[in-house]
């Protein structure tokens, strides 16, 4: 059976930013804290080998499975094929969902970036199971990301769109409170979680926030 998108707080590892922890402890720390029900692999850093993220990533979906945590990867549909993910993420220069649907087959889930009603609006028919809102705010996490959207393109979504959806870019502990208030119910904090000293500790702080 399909996965669906929880609601909480929605993991993602950034080795760059990680004070030397490796996405594999960075993930065993997001579980340890009671992270969300949906951790995302994304590795960016051009010096590693898809067959070291290969291995990392079976290494996560193993401590995923056994903690009943949704495993996803970001851009790259053959490498969740592998490690036998629960689905993929895609922005929108990469892979079609449409086309990624006929690789991955129907029980996996499929999630789209999305920065503008447009998109949205298109995100609807294009075979995406939720899609990410954002940026929120401004982030140094990715090169290539689109000026913030704020708000507005946020209080669309949670107006219109019939799409589950997670809010992401630039969520901090101390604006959380901001973007829950405009109706998110699935926030990604990237840098926060990853680059936190205690990452235990942050991600505990998070989800009383979140409950609250």
């Amino acid at each position: 059976m399909k996965a669906k998108l929880p609601q909480g707080i929605y993991g993602i590892t950034a080795e760059k930013f990680s004070r030397g922890r490796s996405n594999v402890e960075v993930a065993q720390q997001m579980i340890a804290g009671g992270c969300c029900g949906i951790i995302q692999y994304r590795e960016k850093r051009p010096d590693k080998t898809f067959a070291d993220m290969l291995a990392e990533c079976r290494h996560i979906r193993a401590l995923t499975r056994e903690a009943g945590v949704i495993f996803i990867v970001n851009d790259y549909p053959a490498l969740a094929l592998m490690a036998d993910a629960d689905g993929v993420h895609v922005g929108q220069d990469d892979f079609p969902p449409a086309e990624v649907r006929k690789l991955i087959g129907p029980d996996k889930l499929i999630g789209l970036s999305t920065h503008s009603p447009a998109q949205e609006v298109a995100a609807r028919s294009s075979g995406a199971d939720y899609i990410g809102v954002g940026p929120i705010f401004a982030t140094k996490t990715k090169s290539d990301i689109c000026k913030p959207v704020g708000f507005s393109y946020l209080d669309y979504v949670v107006k219109n769109s019939p799409m589950p959806f997670v809010a992401i870019g630039g969520i901090k502990e101390t604006n959380i409170g901001e973007v829950l208030a405009h109706g998110a119910k699935t926030v990604c904090l990237v840098t926060e979680i990853v680059g936190s000293a205690d990452i235990v500790a942050t991600v505990g702080r998070l989800r009383r926030m979140w409950k609250k």
